[in-house]
Order: structure tokens, then C-alpha cells, then sequence
């Protein structure tokens, strides 16, 4: 009976870490999850993967057993991103994105209309999650673009618009997810990039964390590309993670509470 109930712990730990497909063809994107399947709970497709493969990639994923974060981040009109939403939605994705930048009006919108879609069609309905400010943005870029607060301040000042809109969580750093959870609430999800094993290059990325930093601080889903994709054994890489996330969530009494939300 305990090694069923570590088991189920331990699915529920694999369930939230999310491997980005950073590739450049649909083929290695199928590789990965051919081999990756049993090691993380849901893939990304960025624009790179999604502008070679098409909606096709995502179909292969879904029809290979793996779940889909379609991380496009949907930036324009209201209407405009909540028709991409419908489409996003019909394609049985797990998750999509848009920019909190874009207004609580187009996130608003979205919301709205994805939902009235899934009750018209009978389609699961995806989680909508805002990016805030991207992990590879310091203070001084978001200065240089005419932002005068911190990066914390305005991570937060987008969370809560999107909180307001009725999105189920948003995109944002490790560093960020304190001053979110007491913002937005514990039924917020909070999906973390820029997270990095210690031995780890930190590429392009300017505020991370290890996965098991990230989830100490009350991260829900990690998305982690490079450091599993470039291991001499992807499986190997993403079942270290998982291990370093499971020791976590213990250091944190072993609260899975937040991971058994629907979705």
C-alpha cells in the first residue's frame, strides 16, 4: 500500500513537468516524446516547432499519449486572440498562452469565448495562462521599453490583470511566484520557466532557479527544454528532475493539494 501511494505522489509530481520541444523539425519533436512520455506530463510547442510542424505537430504529440502546452503567447485584438484561443482549444491542447500586455479586455474576451466554444462542442477546455515578463528580461529591458517599475512589480501588476480576467494562472519566473500566490491567491496556477538543474548553462535565461527551488517557492508546473533535450540521456535527465521536485514538495510537508486540480 505505501509503494501505491508513493507511486501516485510521484505521478503527481511527473504530471507537472513540462518539457519544452525546442526543435527544429516535427520529427525530433516525436523522438522526444516517444522517448519522454513516461518521464514528464506535458510537452510544449513554441513558435519555432509550431511554424515548421503546424497544428499537425500538436495532433502527433496528442496521438503519442502526450499532453500539449501550446505556448504561442497571443498577443493582438480581442477578438483576433480569442478566435486563435477557439482554434488552440479545438486542437485539445492542455494549455495556451497570451500576453497579459495585451489587456484585461482581450484576456477578458477569451476566457469568454473559449468557454462558450467548449460548452457548444463538448471540448475540455484548456487552461489560459498570461506571460508576465519574460525570464530572459532583467530591470534595464524593461526600462529601455519604457516600464518604470521593477520586474517584480510589474510581474505582479499583470498577474492580477489576468486574475481579474478570469485566466486560471500565468507564465512568470521562479523569483515571482511569492509575491504572485499572495496576490493571486493558492487556486492560481503559476507555470515557471527559467528553471535549471545546478549544473546547468543558464543560456538566455536571466532569473532562475533548480526545480527544486522553484517548487519550494509554490511553482505549479515547470517547463524545462535544454537541460533534458541536450542530456546524453533525455529520460535520465527528466526522471533527476522529477526526483529533485518530489524531494521538494516533502520539504514542503508534502503538500500535492495544488497538483490535484483538475487539468
Amino acid at each position: 500500500m505505501k509503494a501505491k501511494r508513493g507511486s501516485s505522489a510521484r505521478e503527481a509530481v511527473r504530471s507537472r513537468l513540462v518539457v519544452a520541444l525546442d526543435v527544429a523539425t516535427a520529427d525530433e519533436a516525436e523522438s522526444l516524446v516517444a522517448a519522454l512520455r513516461d518521464e514528464v506530463g506535458v510537452f510544449k510547442v513554441g513558435k519555432q516547432l509550431f511554424l515548421h510542424g503546424g497544428p499537425q505537430v500538436v495532433r502527433a504529440i496528442r496521438d503519442r499519449g502526450g499532453e500539449v502546452f501550446l505556448d504561442l503567447k497571443f498577443h493582438d485584438i480581442p477578438r483576433t486572440v480569442a478566435r486563435a484561443g477557439i482554434e488552440a482549444t479545438r486542437l485539445g491542447v492542455k494549455m495556451f498562452t497570451v500576453h497579459a500586455s495585451g489587456s484585461l479586455e482581450m484576456m477578458r474576451v477569451t476566457v469568454s469565448e473559449v468557454q462558450k466554444t467548449c460548452r457548444k462542442e463538448g471540448l475540455r477546455r484548456p487552461k489560459i495562462l498570461a506571460v508576465t515578463v519574460l525570464t530572459s528580461l532583467s530591470r534595464d529591458d524593461l526600462q529601455r521599453v519604457g516600464v518604470r517599475s521593477g520586474v517584480e512589480s510589474q510581474v505582479v501588476r499583470l498577474a492580477s490583470l489576468a486574475h481579474e480576467a478570469g485566466m486560471d494562472g500565468v507564465v512568470a519566473s521562479p523569483h515571482e511566484v511569492g509575491p504572485i500566490r499572495k496576490a493571486c491567491g493558492r487556486g492560481f496556477l503559476i507555470v515557471t520557466p527559467g528553471v535549471r538543474p545546478r549544473q546547468a548553462e543558464w543560456g538566455d535565461q536571466k532569473r532562475v532557479m533548480t526545480p527544486g527551488e522553484a517548487i519550494r517557492n509554490g511553482a505549479d508546473y515547470l517547463v524545462v527544454g535544454r537541460p533534458i533535450l541536450d542530456a546524453p540521456d533525455p529520460a535520465a535527465a527528466a526522471r533527476d528532475i522529477v526526483a529533485d521536485m518530489e524531494r521538494a514538495f516533502a520539504a514542503r510537508g508534502g503538500r500535492l493539494r495544488l497538483l490535484s486540480r483538475p487539468g
